[in-house]
């Protein structure tokens, strides 16, 4: 009896086939595997150096300057280093800051109540100064008895005692400042330009210590100025 033409046998895989597929299979699991790596940065656990490796904690190998203190002067101990400051309280700005008020403003008391014969040297020295490109201002010039009080306690705290906060700030009995004779200048400029010039003008600085600080020396123009005091208590003055 001859096969029906219309009936199929099933046809078996054959063994090339099967092998086949399973070599695909496994090229795949490989390919996925390679696409998807496990990331720690981005799961926040670590982070990369230079060369790639990622250090649990997210310390970078060889990392051991703080952002925050990258080219600052340190100690040994990492903290910024201390900065010596240029001026006492009240007695004149630091190095580099602003000139302070004008010399010609009438309406500053620190300016108006200095005494009158200083206040004209000033003035005058400071528009020979302009014309040499130096703007001269006035840091701190006369002050009452109570603001000097003030500033004498402020540098007894900073200074901690009253003997070296005396190097800087008079009492109010003893200060040029309260009688309206002394005058502060700035910026720095203008003061190393008035020290240079101001015996012309009558105007001397006092007191090696205090660059900023400068009175007035009748004859200072015929026989300069006198010589400076280290600081304010070898100034005779200050002991009245």
């Amino acid at each position: 009896m001859s096969p029906d033409p219309l009936t199929h046998t099933p046809l078996r895989p054959t063994r090339s086939t099967a092998l086949a597929v399973a070599l695909l299979v496994a090229a795949a699991a490989v390919a996925l595997v390679a696409l998807t790596p496990l990331d720690l940065t981005s799961l926040g656990l670590g982070s990369r150096t230079e060369t790639g490796t990622v250090h649990p904690g997210g310390s970078a190998a060889g990392s051991a300057i703080p952002p925050n203190l990258e080219g600052a002067p340190v100690t040994h101990d990492a903290r910024p280093a201390r900065t010596t400051p240029t001026a006492a309280p009240g007695e004149g700005a630091p190095a580099g800051t602003s000139g302070g008020g004008s010399v010609l403003d009438e309406t500053d008391p620190t300016v108006a109540n200095l005494d009158p014969d200083l206040l004209a040297a000033l003035r005058t020295a400071a528009g020979a100064a302009r014309d040499d490109g130096v703007e001269l201002g006035v840091n701190s010039g006369w002050r009452s008895a109570a603001e000097q009080e003030r500033l004498l306690d402020q540098a007894i705290t900073q200074y901690g005692s009253e003997r070296e906060a005396r190097r800087w700030v008079a009492t109010p009995e003893t200060s040029e400042h309260v009688s309206g004779d002394a005058v502060d200048v700035g910026p720095t400029r203008a003061a190393s330009w008035l020290e240079r010039n101001g015996a012309a003008y009558g105007l001397c600085r006092v007191y090696r210590n205090e660059p900023w600080h400068f009175e007035l020396r009748q004859g200072a123009a015929l026989d300069g100025c006198p010589r400076m005091y280290a600081d304010p208590t070898q100034d005779p003055r200050m002991s009245r």
